[in-house]
């Protein structure tokens, strides 16, 4: 641990959080706006579906900590919602067995503090061409469908609000933008830097609307160390220094007016 303690942003889920922060990555993105104000968390896990991040849950979350994170995005269901393999092996989760895991997280995330909240994000869409001309034909015996993924992310959304929890419909948002499907992802099922700005956008657009206290959005937060002081450097009136605690970077200038 390194001091001093700050909010801490946990995002927990499965190949579309451990690839964020790729470059131009969502969560990349996220560290880059918080920096200096929330310490970024990243857990994510390539392959794994709602069976798996159950059976970790008290590690990557022990209720016992005595600091708790401030805020959870938390992302599964992609995974799940693929076709069952013949073999009975594989990634895919039942819905109703997917929505209790879901609960059981949610629940166990809910309860870690007073203060510590939830958002979810939904299953994306995907572009099953795009799968198919990079991966062939290799996983069509256990493949994932635009479908698959519509009816899981629809029931998800629906299961946080009745845990009152905010949810994220990333299988809407996505394809508000009308070429979605050959800008949003890199593969057809992981996203883009254009499809992570859309994440993007959708975190700090609920950031900003909830009433949460203390604020977790980035431009209400307090930078950390942001006293002036003589040591920065020296203003064009060349008798007082710039303090650069609050200074807006050029490439950050995109997310101020969501």
């Amino acid at each position: 641990m390194v001091g001093p303690t700050r909010p801490q942003i946990v995002l927990f889920g499965s190949s579309v959080v451990q690839m964020c922060y790729n470059v131009g990555g969502w969560g990349a993105i996220l560290a880059d706006l918080y920096a200096r104000k929330a310490d970024v968390v990243l857990r994510g896990y390539s392959g794994w579906n709602t069976r798996m991040a159950l059976q970790i849950l008290d590690k990557v979350f022990p209720k016992d900590e005595a600091t708790q994170p401030s805020l959870v995005i938390l992302y599964f269901g992609g995974n799940d919602a693929t076709n069952p393999h013949p073999s009975g092996l594989g990634t895919h989760v039942p819905l109703p067995e997917f929505l209790e895991n879901m609960k059981k997280m949610i629940l166990h995330i809910k309860n870690l503090s007073d203060k510590t909240r939830i958002i979810c994000l939904t299953s994306p869409p995907i572009n099953e061409k795009q799968i198919h001309a990079i991966f062939g034909d290799a996983l069509s015996d256990q493949a994932r469908t635009k479908e698959g993924c519509r009816i899981y992310s629809e029931a998800l959304a629906e299961l946080c609000q009745e845990l009152d929890v905010v949810p994220i419909n990333l299988w809407t948002a996505i394809q508000q933008k009308d070429d979605w499907a050959d800008t949003c992802f890199i593969d057809g099922i992981h996203l883009s830097a254009e499809g992570s700005k859309i994440v993007v956008g959708e975190i700090l657009k609920v950031l900003k609307k909830v009433d949460w206290e203390p604020s977790l959005y980035w431009l209400s937060m307090e930078s950390e160390f942001p006293e002036d002081s003589p040591y920065y450097v020296v203003g064009p009136d060349g008798k007082n220094t710039f303090n650069v605690s609050t200074h807006i970077c050029t490439w950050q200038r995109e997310w101020l007016n969501i």
